[in-house]
């Protein structure tokens, strides 16, 4: 059985335009002073069993899953707007300088952060569980695509057939692929399988490099459109719903969570707010982020945020909702196909106790 953390999705992103030079970003300083600051800085020095406070405002640090882009605009806006604030919370955004969000959420370096279903999974089916859990959804369904060159004709993942598809190597993704491209009647043998060693997925297309690659819709799909690029994609989550897993996620540290219910609720109000600010107002809220993270792409922050406009809430009945049924539903997709280590609560790692409608 295979150890999800072999399938860093991490390790792909913060090799494309997304999150270029990721990871190891030293501190910028504190939000005020723009940007994210690493963790393990003497700002990010968090506490896991009760509220440090800085006058009458709770301190929260709020962790990253690599550098700012569109999935993290909600949390810019509530900062910049000041709901934070309103709720009496002082919050600081730092970034993983070592490891991942999961261990600096873990550790209570940070009270809440970015995190995935699959990664909380893999915490879950390890010997010494993290104590983390998702809270709420930052996007509603799973906005994983394949892309190609609009002159293959590859519409569809059965069409993948004869074709190259470039692959991070890992055991998940490929599972996840196989059966995919089987459901839709195709032979994942007969799909050739070459490296991802690109930063660029679009300009890896251009140049042929691959014929196929997985993209983030919300951004590699809107790079290539904005530079006037014609590229066909499809979702995992048309093909088969076992996929519409969620990720992104707000997690918490399960102890501070416990210990400061009242606490998660107002920082969860807040980003609430902040989201849905990012599906009204769209364009402004891509400038706020680019104010906040002035290296990004301002012209594709835009274009993303327009189309996640539509993604953080989309058919749910408010933001930050995670369907029982879904959650369980990949939860048992791994268990079944023994892609974790120990088998999977099916129903752990996620509560919405703290999130009003």
């Amino acid at each position: 059985m295979l150890n999800l953390n072999n399938v860093s999705r991490r390790s792909f992103v913060a090799g494309t335009g997304l999150a270029a030079g990721a990871l190891a970003l030293a501190g910028c300083g504190s939000y005020d002073n723009s940007g994210a600051q690493a963790a393990g800085s003497s700002a990010a020095e968090g506490e896991t069993g009760s509220s440090a406070t800085s006058g009458d405002a709770t301190q929260i640090n709020f962790c990253l899953d690599y550098t700012p882009n569109t999935n993290h605009t909600g949390i810019y806006v509530a900062q910049a707007k000041g709901y934070f604030k309103d709720e009496g919370l002082d919050v600081t955004i730092i970034q993983p300088a070592d490891g991942s969000a999961e261990q600096v959420i873990g550790s209570g370096q940070a009270q809440f952060g970015i995190s995935y279903q699959d990664y909380i999974a893999n915490s879950l089916a390890s010997d010494n569980p993290m104590p983390i859990e998702a809270l709420a959804a930052v996007i509603q369904h799973n906005t994983s695509s394949i892309m190609s060159r609009k002159e293959d004709d590859i519409t569809h993942f059965g069409a993948l057939e004869g074709h190259t598809y470039t692959t991070w190597e890992m055991p998940i993704e490929q599972a996840m692929m196989k059966q995919c491209v089987e459901k839709d009647g195709g032979d994942w043998s007969k799909v050739t399988l070459v490296p991802y060693e690109t930063d660029d997925d679009v300009a890896g297309l251009q140049a042929k490099m691959y014929d196929a690659v997985w993209v983030y819709e919300g951004w590699a799909v809107q790079q290539a459109a904005l530079q006037g690029v014609e590229v066909n994609h499809f979702t995992f989550v048309d093909t088969d719903d076992t996929f519409d897993y969620y990720t992104p996620v707000i997690a918490g540290n399960n102890d501070f969570v416990a210990a400061n219910p009242d606490v998660t609720k107002a920082f969860l109000r807040a980003c609430k707010k902040g989201y849905e600010f990012c599906v009204d107002n769209p364009k402004e809220a891509a400038d706020i982020l680019c104010q906040q993270v002035p290296e990004l792409d301002a012209d594709l922050v835009a274009k993303s945020a327009e189309y996640l406009a539509g993604q953080y809430t989309a058919d749910a009945s408010s933001w930050g909702v995670i369907d029982p049924d879904r959650w369980s539903r990949f939860y048992q997709w791994l268990n079944d196909n023994n892609l974790v280590e120990k088998q999977l609560d099916v129903n752990a790692g996620y509560t919405t106790d703290y999130l009003e409608a």
